[in-house]
């Protein structure tokens, strides 16, 4: 594998006549990291992927790989391999055949492509089928062809798009697992597109939310979904609670935030005093009795649904409607049933938007 190299976007405009599919991007991906482009379809993340690629080129702004710009540069000359959402395999050719024509194609000698396709199958547990047509194979094993066939050109960049949304949902649990497991194992920069927020959690360094032709946010997976800027951001990654609650700041970064009977400090991200909106996460809140001293807001189960282990609670609350998740053996309240909510040390944000 060659030397995995970081991807730069600067100011990165593109139109497609009088619509703008892209609006003002940067970001830096730093070598050997898994970003994920992630959001709703339209926002500009297919597009942001296709220049990477080649594929389209900007209206306005600079795409750089390792440090070289190749904004008008040819997909060849970029140094990415790609997998595609449809994987793309030629019916007609073997598996062999298939990871091989790439190099084939560019010219090396045939003997040589052959055990470099050979260890690039090895590579993603594919070995011992090379005779096999991809008809021959279930979804998730063509699925790891296509990622062979993008590894052995031994790209500095690998490029996902959409890769599992053809799998069935266990299959795509197992693949982005494998995935990710041989993204770290080879060190290789990847950019990753999908609109499936459990997967992008699951698999990436960081994550850049899009929406509406620009960056909404960026972090890791851990920091979008504790510390959301945005209603949208919030609600797009994993669910959410919004509330209104009163904020009254006491130093450059850290406020106090008064939500029914609890005052929280939490960053106020350049809120000013007086009115904002929380974002509560289901699991950062437990209940309890409506007498609980701790309990922030008191209410009454609306809608309740029992899913094995966790019970989904809906409470109605002065505040407003309260989505819930706890441990059903924890105990199982019924609908009516009037309770405290209170509330976890994690999972609560100011909106900064």
């Amino acid at each position: 594998m060659t030397r995995a190299a970081d991807i730069r976007f600067e100011h990165v405009v593109k139109r497609f006549g009088a619509a703008t599919a892209v609006r003002d991007v940067s970001f830096h991906i730093p070598a050997g990291e898994l970003c994920t482009l992630l959001g709703p379809s339209g926002c500009g993340k297919t597009t942001i992927l296709r220049m990477v690629a080649g594929l389209e080129y900007p209206t306005e702004g600079r795409v750089l790989i390792g440090g070289r710009d190749v904004s008008t540069l040819p997909p060849a000359e970029r140094d990415v391999s790609m997998v595609f959402q449809s994987y793309a395999l030629f019916p007609h050719m073997t598996v062999l055949e298939n990871v091989s024509y790439g190099l084939a194609v560019s010219g090396k000698p045939k003997r040589a492509a052959a055990e470099a396709a050979r260890a690039a199958l090895a590579s993603v547990g594919l070995a011992g089928f090379d005779a096999r047509l991809p008809s021959e194979l279930s979804g998730g094993q063509q699925q790891r062809v296509a990622v062979a066939r993008a590894l052995v050109l031994e790209p500095s960049v690998l490029l996902f798009d959409e890769p599992l949304s053809n799998l069935d949902a266990r299959l795509r649990r197992h693949m982005r697992e494998e995935i990710r497991e041989l993204q770290q194992r080879l060190g290789v920069t990847a950019l990753y597109v999908t609109h499936d927020q459990s997967e992008a959690l699951a698999i990436s360094d960081r994550i850049i939310v899009m929406n509406n032709a620009v960056i909404a946010q960026e972090g890791t997976p851990s920091s979008l979904y504790q510390a959301p800027r945005s209603a949208f951001v919030a609600g797009f990654i994993g669910d959410a609670n919004r509330l209104p609650a009163r904020l009254r700041r006491i130093d450059a970064d850290q406020a106090e935030v008064t939500l029914g009977r609890a005052v929280l400090r939490l960053p106020h991200y350049g809120r000013a005093d007086g009115d904002v909106e929380l974002a509560l996460r289901p699991e950062a809140v437990r209940l309890t009795t409506e007498d609980d001293p701790e309990a922030a807001l008191t209410g009454s189960v609306a809608k309740a649904a029992y899913l094995g282990g966790t019970m989904e609670y809906t409470l109605a609350t002065e505040a407003g409607e309260i989505f819930v998740t706890a441990p059903s053996a924890a105990g199982q309240h019924a609908p009516g049933q009037r309770l405290g909510i209170a509330l976890a040390g994690h999972g609560i944000a100011v909106l900064a938007e």
